[in-house]
C-alpha cells in the first residue's frame, strides 16, 4: 500500500516544494522534527512520516470500514489532508495523535454518510486483518490453558464482535487494544473528554463480553 499511497498521495506534491540540501538524515528525528521539515517543503520527511504511520492508520480505518478498498481511500484521505493542514500541526502536540484525529474524522464521517454503524455479528474477518483483539479481554479470568489453546478461534469471534459495536465504541476498542495508545492519545484522536473515552471502553467491553458469550465464550473458558 505505500507504493499506492506514493502514487496518489501528496508526497509527489510535495516535491514540487522540497528543498534540496535540508533533509539531511531521516531516520533519527522525532515525528515532530519530520513535520517541520515536511512543512517547510522537504519531501523526505513527509515520506518518512507515511513511513511510520501508513500501516497503524490503515490498521485502524480497515477495521472500522470493513473493506480494504474504502479503507485505502480513507488512509490516502488522511495523509492528503495532514500534508495540506501541516501548517496547523502545533508540534507541541503528539503528531501521531494529530494524525489519528484526522483519520477519525474522515472515516466517522464516512460511516454517518453511509449509515455503516455495524455488520453481522458472524461477518468474516480476512486473516491478514485480524490479531491483537484478544487483548481486549483484559480480564484474568478470561485466560487459561483452554484460551490460549484456541487463541486463533477467540480471536476470530472477538473481531467480528468489535464489528457490531457501535462506531465511537469500536474506534476507541481499536485505538487502545489494537494500537496501543494511551487514554490520553485517544482524547486527543477522537476530541472526546478523557473520562468519556474510558466510558466508552468500559461499555464496549461489556458488549464484546455479551457477544462472546453468545458464541460460547465465557469467562470460563471456552465452550463456558
Amino acid at each position: 500500500m505505500t507504493a499506492h499511497l506514493r502514487e496518489r498521495g501528496p508526497c509527489t506534491r510535495a516535491a514540487a516544494a522540497a528543498r534540496p540540501g535540508r533533509d539531511g538524515p531521516i531516520s533519527g528525528r522525532t515525528d515532530a522534527e519530520l513535520a517541520i521539515s515536511a512543512r517547510d517543503g522537504s519531501e523526505a520527511a513527509f515520506r518518512e512520516l507515511v513511513e511510520r504511520f501508513e500501516r497503524p492508520v490503515f490498521s485502524l480505518v480497515v477495521r472500522m470500514v470493513r473493506d480494504r478498498s474504502l479503507a485505502e481511500d480513507l488512509t490516502q484521505d488522511t495523509f492528503v489532508k495532514a500534508y495540506r493542514n501541516l501548517a496547523a500541526y502545533d508540534a507541541e502536540r503528539k503528531f501521531s495523535s494529530w494524525l489519528f484525529k484526522i483519520a477519525h474524522n474522515a472515516t466517522i464521517d464516512h460511516l454517518r454518510r453511509r449509515d455503516l454503524d455495524t455488520v453481522p455479528l458472524d461477518a468474516p474477518a480476512g486473516d491478514d486483518e485480524r490479531g491483537g483483539l484478544d487483548r481486549v479481554l483484559a480480564d484474568p479470568a478470561a485466560r487459561g490453558p483452554e484460551v490460549a489453546a484456541g487463541r486463533g478461534e477467540l480471536a476470530a469471534a472477538l473481531e467480528a464482535a468489535v464489528g457490531t459495536l457501535r462506531p465511537e465504541y469500536r474506534e476507541v476498542v481499536l485505538m487502545r487494544f489494537a494500537e496501543d495508545m494511551a487514554y490520553q492519545d485517544i482524547a486527543e484522536a477522537t476530541g472526546l473528554p478523557l473520562g468519556t473515552v474510558k466510558t466508552h471502553l468500559h461499555r464496549a467491553r461489556k458488549e464484546l463480553m455479551a457477544a462472546l458469550a453468545e458464541r460460547g465464550f465465557g469467562p470460563g473458558g471456552l465452550g463456558a
